[in-house]
């Protein structure tokens, strides 16, 4: 590997439920690749059901990095796994190994490859008090200070999207310069590997509903429910705790309050997975630089893995040149 310019990093993205994790397994058990995972639910432990982790045979089989890092009641960032990321990258590659990072968190990869704009940390004593405004006046009334000091971002929230609302508010009472201004400053790159980009896409998004929807019903049969209670028992948590955002928990809590039914909660489930899918289709689609596989495919790990050695066999010669 040292004959190229860059050391060699594979990224391997798709949506939700397109067996990303079988064709990562496939390629660490063949490659000299070790697995970081991109996913930002699965950076929690004891959430396992819901976030559908790999069981403990597979991660015998093919550990993957940066699952179960912190726990339900903590926050992650797309900064933190940016940190963590290129940390592990490094390592791996001084071990004579080649990264593969996995997973859906579209956020997670643009953050690493592109970097991330200079934003400020949370401050818990400014979220307090745009906390305490929304629970006196309302996320709307809240939504509206946005838009009189950053119109721009107001304009793309819905009123009532508390988390996003609220970092936006503490942004400008932190720095007195709005989020949109902020956003336009050039951010700072740092990204030495020559990444083989590789996308696992449905030829029939009709069967990705369809594996949806069944393994939503296995995480239910596994028990979802019984895991959220338990989390409940054990944590500090709240509706709006980022982990309970997580699509399927976000239900099951709904359903454990009394609001909606077993079958509303399936419903709502597979329906929430659905969009999930959709805005990680969305963004892939805008992407660029990357080669598609049909995620739906028989031989689609075989594929794949032909692809890498044929990149990894490229890069060589290219280095040696």
């Amino acid at each position: 590997m040292a004959a190229t310019a860059h050391p060699p990093a594979i990224l391997l993205m798709g949506p939700t439920a397109s067996g990303k994790t079988a064709v990562a397994v496939q390629l660490a058990t063949t490659l000299p690749c070790e697995i970081i995972s991109v996913d930002s639910a699965m950076v929690y432990r004891d959430m396992d059901i819901g976030t559908a982790k790999p069981d403990a045979e597979t991660l015998k089989r093919a550990p993957h990095h940066l699952i179960n890092v912190i726990e339900p009641h903590e926050s992650y960032s797309a900064a933190r796994f940016r940190d963590d990321a290129l940390t592990l990258m490094r390592e791996i590659t001084e071990r004579g190994n080649i990264p593969l990072l996995v997973g859906g968190t579209m956020l997670y990869f643009k953050a690493l490859v592109e970097g991330l704009n200079d934003l400020p940390e949370a401050d818990s004593t400014i979220r307090l008090i745009i906390e305490t405004m929304a629970d006196e006046d309302g996320w709307p009334a809240v939504h509206d200070k946005l838009r009189k000091v950053d119109p721009e971002t107001a304009a793309r929230l819905e009123p009532n999207d508390s988390q996003r609302i609220q970092r936006a508010l503490e942004i400008y009472y932190i720095t007195g310069k709005s989020m949109t201004d902020l956003l336009k400053k050039p951010k700072y790159v740092y990204f030495p590997y020559t990444p083989i980009r590789i996308a696992l896409l449905p030829a029939d998004r009709a069967v990705l509903h369809q594996r949806i929807a069944q393994r939503f019903d296995a995480m239910l049969k596994a028990g979802l429910v019984d895991e959220l209670r338990r989390l409940q028992d054990e944590y500090a948590l709240e509706p709006d705790t980022p982990s309970m955002r997580c699509v399927g928990y976000r239900q099951a809590w709904e359903h454990l309050s009394g609001k909606i039914s077993l079958e509303e909660l399936r419903e709502q489930g597979i329906a929430a997975t659905r969009q999930l899918a959709k805005r990680q289709l969305t963004w892939l689609r805008s992407a660029e630089e990357f080669t598609e596989f049909d995620c739906l495919a028989d031989n689609v790990g075989d594929r794949v893995l032909e692809y890498i050695r044929q990149e990894l066999e490229a890069q060589i010669v290219g280095g040696e040149a």
